[in-house]
């Protein structure tokens, strides 16, 4: 099978499909889907079709996911894209995949949702239907269709610094709808985490620090606070874009847009300060506090870093390290 998107298959690190279908849907589903005839890329396929699911905690290249119902989500990273590989078959929540569709993949979201995806380079912003997991690349927020891709002006350049923010349920029987969610008629059940897998902090890609307040507490001695522009960046509401073609807003870009390889994320300064010291000789470590839901927490990074091929080696470097939950962030 083909490794998704044209951007990982440079860089040859994510996991062939064949395997992403064998750790999420039933054999015969991999099977089916494998084996199925792509069409292409101008035949109309049926949208919707899928069904609603969570998925249970999954491990791939030594890395646990953690799939949630979670309402907050709202987290930074990097984003690539897949198209013409898996264009007619079928995505992880037995949906078809259209490569001229706004869809994505996604780690741990539910399938199908509504999220909108901001391009931090540009301002262009959208919202996709998420139905399928993925990617697994190290270092790789979403994988976007390649109409998404196109739509938010990174199809050539291969990545992006994005902006992924949790809208709603998207309808089952395809498509967008109004952008807004469906309403949720029905509950899906629990994800049961085992206890030992909460302890571990900072897990890529889901952490407690999705969801960040506008208000910080003074770093400790020693600790340097949380860029301001990562504290004040707030949701973006519908009526506060400008609207132009093909479902495409322009919204501002505030802040840096600086890259950092996330090594974990702490409620205890003595762990995040040991962590710290385990990555000496990485680069540049720095402890950032921030208030989630009330409480500080203690977020260890590497960086600034000039881009994204020196983001990737960062992550490779602190995996490296023993911390195979980092995470590339922007701020």
């Amino acid at each position: 099978m083909p490794i998704r998107s044209t951007e990982t298959v440079r860089r040859g690190s994510a996991m062939p499909r064949a395997l992403i279908f064998t750790a999420l849907l039933p054999l015969a589903l991999a099977l089916a889907a494998c084996g199925t005839t792509q069409p292409k890329s101008s035949t109309p396929i049926k949208q919707g079709g899928g069904i609603y699911k969570v998925g249970n905690p999954y491990q791939i290249n030594g890395i646990w996911y953690y799939p949630a119902e979670n309402d907050k989500y709202d987290s930074t990273g990097i984003a690539s894209w897949y198209g013409p590989q898996f264009h007619g078959k079928l995505t992880a929540n037995g949906e078809v995949f259209d490569e001229n569709q706004l869809t994505a993949a996604h780690p741990t979201l539910p399938m199908p949702v509504l999220a909108r995806v901001t391009n931090l380079e540009n301002g262009k912003s959208l919202v996709v239907r998420v139905n399928d997991r993925g990617p697994f690349a190290a270092g790789r927020e979403i994988d976007m269709s390649k109409k998404a891709a196109e739509a938010l002006g990174f199809m050539q350049k291969g990545t992006a610094k994005v902006r992924v923010q949790y809208i709603g349920r998207a309808p089952l029987e395809g498509g967008i709808g109004d952008g807004r969610g469906v309403a949720e008629t029905f509950v899906a059940p629990p994800v049961v985490t085992p206890k030992d897998e909460r302890k571990v902090i900072g897990a890529a890609p889901v952490t407690a620090v999705a969801a960040v307040s506008a208000t910080a507490l003074p770093a400790p001695p020693g600790v340097s606070s949380a860029p301001a522009a990562q504290a004040a960046m707030q949701p973006i509401p519908d009526n506060a874009v400008t609207r132009s073609s093909e479902t495409v807003d322009q919204v501002p870009v505030t802040g840096p847009g600086n890259i950092y390889v996330q090594a974990g994320a702490f409620q205890n300064l003595q762990n995040a300060e040991a962590v710290k010291q385990e990555l000496t000789g990485v680069g540049r470590v720095e402890i950032q506090t921030t208030m989630v839901d009330g409480l500080p927490y203690y977020r260890v990074r590497v960086g600034p870093l000039t881009d994204v091929p020196a983001a990737d080696s960062s992550l490779q470097n602190v995996i490296a390290h023993g911390h195979k939950g980092a995470r590339i962030v922007v701020d």
